[in-house]
C-alpha cells in the first residue's frame, strides 16, 4: 500500500492496523481497532535525535529557571530589554578589563594573567547565562543590534546546537557576517541539526562544501526532500513548504485518528488541521483538530472533514500565497503537485516571514537602497549600498537646476519668485507619494488592475485638482498678504494658486505611471519609485511655476 506522502510516509495511518480492503467497515468495529505503535522512518528517527528546537531542558540555564521554558508566557518586550542587558555586561566587560590591564604594572605577569581570565570568565559567563534564556529569535534581534566586535563575542557564547536555529532567524547581511566567523565544521553541526526545509533555506548562503558534507550526513529520503526544496525558484511556495505533514484516509472513524496521534512524539508546529488524502496520495479535504476533539468517537473522518481546503501549488508566488493566509485567516495549507497528491505544507510562520520580508524590501527601495544593509556593515559596503540612487538623484537635481536657469531673467525681474518656488515643489512630492504609496500597496495587493486603473487614475487626478484648489488658494491668500505692500502681490497669490493645482495634477500623474511602468516590465513597482517622483515633481514645479511667471510678469 503507498505512502500517504511520498515524502513522509510514516504519517500514514493505514500502517498502524487499518484494513485498507474494507473501507465499508462499522464504526464500532473501526473504533475497536488496537493500532500498533507507528514505526517512524529513518527520516523521523534521526530527526528526534537531534536536539529540540528551543527546548529549555537542553540548557543548564534553563533548568535553573523555569520561567525560561517554551510553556511559560513570552514577554513581546523581552527582546528589548535583553539587548540593553547584553549591551551593559558587554560595557562593564570592557570597563574591567581595562581596568585589568592598567593596574599591570608592578605585578607579577603570571599572577596578573590569572586575575584577568578569570574576570573575563566571570562577565562572560553571565553573558552566557542570560543567553540561554533567550528564544532564538531575541538572540538574532541582540545580534543584528550589535557592531561586528560585540556580534562575534555574543556570537562565540551561543550554545552550538542552537546556531543553525539563530542564523535562520537573523537578516541575511548580519547571516552572511556570522557564517564568515565560523569554520566548516562549525557550520555543518549548527546547519546537520535542522530540517531539510530549513537547511535549503540556508543553502545559498553557505560554502558549497558545507552543504554537500551536510548532504552526505542526510538518509535517502532527507536529500531528496533536500534536493527538492532547493529545485524550486525563490519566492516560489515550494521553496518555503516544509514535509511535515501528518495525513488520514477518509474511512477511518476519530477514535483511530486519536489513536494514531498520541502515538506521535510530538505534532508537527502550527498543526491546526489534518489532511484527508485517497489510496493515491490524492488530496480530498482536511480534518481540523478541533473536529477530531469534539465529536464523538466512532464518527468517520469523512463525516466531519472539510472539502473546500485551499490548496497551493509549489510554483505558486510565495506572496500570493501569504496575501492569501492573511485573507483567509489560515494557520497551515497543502501543497499539491499537478496531479492533486499531497507533498507538503505551508505555515503561518512562513507566510508572516514573506509579509515582512516584502514589506521591509518595499521601504529600502522606496529611499533607493538596492538590499538589505547590515547596521554595522562596513562604510565603504554601506556607501557602496547607496551610491545608485544619489547618482541618479545627483542627475536630476543638476536637470532642475538647468530649468531654473533658464528663467534667470524672470527670477532677476521678481526677485520673490526664487522664495515660493520650493513651495510647490514640495507640496506635490508630498501629494505624489502619498498617491504613490497607494499605488505600489493596491499593486501588492493585486487590487489594481487594467479594468480598475482607468478609474483609479481619474479618482486621483480628481482628488489631485481639488487639494491644488484649496491648499493652493491657501498658499495664493499667504503670498498675497506677504507680498501685499508690492504691486506684485496679488498676482504672485494668483500664480501660486494656478502653479500649484497644475503640479499637483502632474504628481498625480507620475505616481501612478512609475509604479505601473515597472511593474509591466517586470521590475519591483518600489524600487527607486520616490526618487523619479521628486525629479518629475521638482523640474515640473519649476517648469510650470517660472513658466507662467514669465507669462504674468512681462
Amino acid at each position: 500500500m503507498p505512502a500517504q506522502t511520498p515524502m513522509n510516509p510514516s504519517t500514514d495511518p493505514r500502517r498502524e492496523g487499518q484494513d485498507p480492503a474494507a473501507p465499508d467497515a462499522p464504526a464500532d468495529r473501526q473504533a475497536s481497532l488496537e493500532l500498533e505503535p507507528a514505526r517512524p522512518t529513518e527520516t523521523q528517527a534521526h530527526a528526534r535525535e537531534r536536539p529540540a528546537r528551543n527546548d529549555p531542558a537542553e540548557t543548564p540555564a534553563a533548568t535553573a529557571e523555569p520561567d525560561s521554558g517554551d510553556d511559560q508566557q513570552r514577554d513581546p518586550e523581552e527582546a528589548s530589554r535583553a539587548l540593553n542587558e547584553v549591551q551593559e555586561l558587554l560595557r562593564r566587560h570592557r570597563v574591567v578589563l581595562d581596568l585589568a590591564h592598567r593596574q599591570q604594572h608592578g605585578e607579577d605577569a603570571e599572577r596578573h594573567s590569572l586575575v584577568e581570565q578569570l574576570v573575563e570568565r566571570q562577565h562572560l559567563n553571565e553573558l552566557r547565562l542570560r543567553l540561554e534564556r533567550l528564544h532564538p529569535a531575541d538572540v538574532a534581534y541582540i545580534l543584528e543590534a550589535l557592531p561586528q566586535t560585540d556580534r562575534i563575542t555574543v556570537w562565540d557564547l551561543v550554545k552550538a546546537e542552537r546556531d543553525g536555529e539563530i542564523l535562520l532567524e537573523v537578516s541575511e547581511s548580519v547571516r552572511e557576517s556570522l557564517i564568515r566567523s565560523m569554520d566548516t565544521e562549525e557550520l555543518v553541526e549548527a546547519v546537520e541539526t535542522l530540517d531539510t526545509d530549513e537547511i535549503a533555506e540556508l543553502a545559498p548562503d553557505l560554502p558549497s562544501d558545507v552543504v554537500e558534507a551536510v548532504r552526505q550526513g542526510l538518509n535517502q529520503e532527507e536529500r531528496e526532500q533536500l534536493r527538492a526544496s532547493m529545485s524550486y525558484p525563490e519566492g516560489s511556495v515550494g521553496a518555503l513548504m516544509d514535509f511535515e505533514t501528518i495525513s488520514v484516509r477518509a474511512d477511518f472513524s476519530l477514535e483511530a485518528v486519536l489513536r494514531y496521534l498520541r502515538t506521535l512524539d510530538e505534532l508537527p508546529d502550527h498543526t491546526d488541521q489534518i489532511f484527508v488524502v485517497d489510496e493515491h496520495d490524492q488530496l480530498e479535504g482536511s480534518l481540523p483538530l478541533d473536529r477530531v476533539l469534539i465529536n464523538q468517537p466512532e464518527v468517520l473522518v469523512s463525516d466531519v472533514m472539510r472539502r473546500d481546503v485551499l490548496a497551493l501549488a509549489p510554483y505558486d508566488n510565495a506572496s500570493e500565497a501569504a496575501l492569501a493566509f492573511e485573507r483567509y485567516d489560515l494557520v497551515s495549507a497543502p501543497v499539491v503537485d499537478p496531479h492533486n497528491r499531497l507533498v507538503g505544507r505551508v505555515t503561518v510562520a512562513e507566510a508572516v516571514d514573506v509579509i515582512r520580508e516584502e514589506g521591509e524590501s518595499v521601504a529600502l527601495a522606496q529611499a533607493g537602497l538596492r538590499e538589505e544593509e547590515d547596521l554595522f556593515s562596513s562604510v565603504w559596503q554601506s556607501a557602496r549600498n547607496r551610491w545608485l540612487w544619489l547618482a541618479v538623484n545627483l542627475c536630476t537635481a543638476f536637470f532642475a537646476s538647468r530649468v531654473i536657469g533658464a528663467f534667470e531673467g524672470t527670477i532677476e525681474r521678481v526677485v520673490a519668485l526664487a522664495a515660493l518656488m520650493p513651495i510647490v515643489a514640495g507640496i506635490a512630492g508630498n501629494s505624489g507619494n502619498q498617491t504613490m504609496t497607494l499605488i505600489i500597496r493596491s499593486l501588492a495587493l493585486g487590487q489594481l488592475t487594467r479594468s480598475n486603473a482607468r478609474q483609479l487614475l481619474a479618482k486621483e487626478i480628481a482628488i489631485a485638482g481639488l487639494n491644488g484648489v484649496v491648499w493652493g488658494g491657501v498658499a495664493g491668500l499667504f503670498a498675497w498678504w506677504l507680498y501685499s505692500d508690492t504691486h506684485q502681490g496679488a498676482l504672485l497669490g494668483a500664480l501660486m494658486l494656478l502653479a500649484m493645482t497644475l503640479n499637483l495634477v502632474v504628481g498625480a500623474l507620475i505616481a501612478m505611471a512609475v509604479p505601473l511602468a515597472l511593474e509591466r516590465s517586470g521590475r519591483d513597482p518600489a524600487i527607486g519609485s520616490s526618487v523619479l517622483l521628486t525629479f518629475s515633481t521638482d523640474s515640473m514645479g519649476f517648469l510650470i511655476f517660472l513658466g507662467l511667471a514669465s507669462l504674468l510678469f512681462r
